[in-house]
Parts: C-alpha cells; structure tokens; sequence
C-alpha cells in the first residue's frame, strides 16, 4: 500500500513509500478505501514535531472495503461499499486508513468526497465553538478570518442557525466572498460602531482577538482556535462588562476539534446532512492529486490558499 511517511532527509520533510503495512479492521474500526483527504495548517506544525516514519493526514472520505466486528455507540455497523466520512489522527494520506466507528459518518450521496474532505478538522472546530456561547436564534456573533477553511463554514453554520452574523476578512478584495456565504455585515476590522456581539469565533488572535473581546456583550463569549496572527494583548480589564455597568463577565474559552471525542462521528453526520441538503457550502481553496501534497503544502506555509485544500486519490 502507498502512503505519506514522514523523513526529514526528504524534500518537505515526506516521502511517498510504496509498501505499507495494510490497515486491519477491529471490533470498533473500520478500513477506508481514501478517494479525498484534507490538508490542514495545523500539519505543518505536525510534521515537523513528530518522528520520521509517521503517517500524516486527519480528514478522509472515501469507501468502506472491511467493516468493523462490532457496533458503533449506537450499535451502528456500515457494510463494505458504504461511502464515508471520518476523522483520524493520523493515516489519511494513504491509499487506505483505519477509521474508528465513533469518528466516521455515512455520507449521503448527494455530497463528493471532495466536498466531504473539507469537513472534519474544520467542521468540527467551526460547529463546535458556535456551541460555546448562548443559543444562536436572533444572536449576534462575529467571525474572523471569515474566509478561512474553518471560518467560511462558521458563518453558514451561524446564518444557518438564526444568528446576525458579522464576517471579519483580511482585505477589501475578500468582501463580496464573505458577503455570499451570507453574513449581514463584512468588515476588515473591528471597531466602536460593531457589536455588542454574543458570540466571537476567532482563529486569528492578535489584535484583532483583543478588539473582538472589547465588544463582546456583558456575559459574552470568544471561542478562540488559533493564534495566526500571534498572541492576543488582552487585560483583565477587558472581560470587565462594557461601560461599567453591572452585570456578568464576558469569558475566553479555547476550542479543540478533537473534544468531545466519542461524538465526532455524529457531529460529522449533521454537518454532511446540511450540506446535502444545501444549507452549507464548503470552499474548495484547492483540489488537487494528492501526488501534488508537497506543493499544496508550500502554498499553505505560503498562505495562498483561501478555503480548505484537498487531495484526491484517483478511483483504482
């Protein structure tokens, strides 16, 4: 079996090796063949922390070619031939991976496996940190990075639910998109005139981090999950309610794809559900064969890529 491994002795720090052990299925694991896998940026900083010999990729989407012994929670068993969509820590840029049942959805047959890849690391992060604030029916939340393979999922996650949703982007020239994936207001930064906002979701950190938690309302919250554009200068003063009027904090949590874990594979099953049935859209920055992942990977460091960057393993 082929599959990525990594070697720092190789450019980029991976080598495509061509006799890997197959994957075997358990009582709770199932054999996936991979027709798509997701590149995450959070990756780069995985090959470069983990040792030579291990076998990258979170995000899959493919076909089941052996199916589990045993049942999911629910009992739950796809058959061989069933398409999916998982998530893994590790294996996906393989021509074949071993899925836990609590960590994979059955894929309708409206959604590719392109469009499915796109889903897991940045669905789970998107969906997740708009459940750490307050229901979102006629709430206001703000999202940075808009445009971003785990933003542009926010926002249609937040319309979808009923939220007045305001798309924070890093230029003019990104507007018009964030404005289609239906956000009410579109910024390039965060200022007196915004807000009060229920809820802030933000992988960019910095500054911007800091003037989103400034319009936060009395008991709002910031779900923060990366710090692109560095650490955030805030002061306690900060989560203090606005204009010193009395009333709650407003509160900084951090958010996790991986947690909670046993529920991964049903939180997969809604977000594949919304987009057969439209109501969500991934974008699809860059869609390419996954003999090409060293050079997707260059254009990730290089932060050319808006959207989520996917590979695609031809049908064998």
């Amino acid at each position: 079996m082929r599959g990525y491994v990594t070697d720092r002795a190789a450019p980029g720090g991976l080598r495509l090796e061509g006799d890997l052990a197959q994957p075997a299925a358990g009582m709770e694991d199932l054999v996936v063949e991979v027709r798509a896998s997701g590149v995450n940026r959070g990756e780069l900083a995985l090959l470069e922390q983990r040792p030579d010999g291990w076998r990258p990729g979170q995000d899959v989407a493919g076909i089941v070619v052996e199916a589990a012994a045993g049942g999911g929670l629910d009992g739950h068993r796809p058959p061989q031939g069933t398409r999916i969509v998982g998530v893994v820590d590790g294996g996906s840029w393989s021509e074949r991976v071993a899925v836990p049942l609590t960590q994979a959805a059955v894929l309708p047959d409206e959604v590719g496996f392109e469009a499915a890849a796109a889903l897991p690391i940045a669905g789970l992060t998107a969906l997740r940190a708009l459940r750490a604030g307050p229901p979102l029916l006629g709430r206001r939340v703000l999202v940075t990075g808009a445009t971003g393979a785990v933003g542009h999922l926010a926002v249609q996650l937040a319309v979808a639910a009923g939220a007045e949703v305001t798309a924070v982007v890093s230029s003019h020239t990104r507007q018009a998109t964030a404005a289609a994936l239906g956000a009410d207001h579109v910024r390039t930064s965060v200022g007196e005139g915004d807000g009060p906002f229920d809820l802030v979701l933000d992988g960019v950190g910095g500054t911007l981090l800091r003037d989103a938690v400034r319009r936060l309302a009395a008991g709002g919250v910031a779900a923060t999950y990366g710090t692109l554009g560095g650490a955030a200068p805030l002061d306690l003063a900060d989560f203090a309610p606005p204009d010193g009027k009395p009333g709650p904090w407003k509160s900084l949590v951090g958010v996790f794809h991986a947690h909670p874990s046993k529920s991964r594979g049903e939180d997969l099953a809604t977000l594949a559900a919304l987009v057969a049935d439209g109501r969500l859209r991934p974008h699809l920055g860059s869609v390419r064969d996954w003999s090409e992942l060293p050079e997707t990977l260059d254009a990730l460091r290089l932060r050319q890529i808006r959207g989520k960057a996917v590979l695609t393993i031809p049908d064998r």
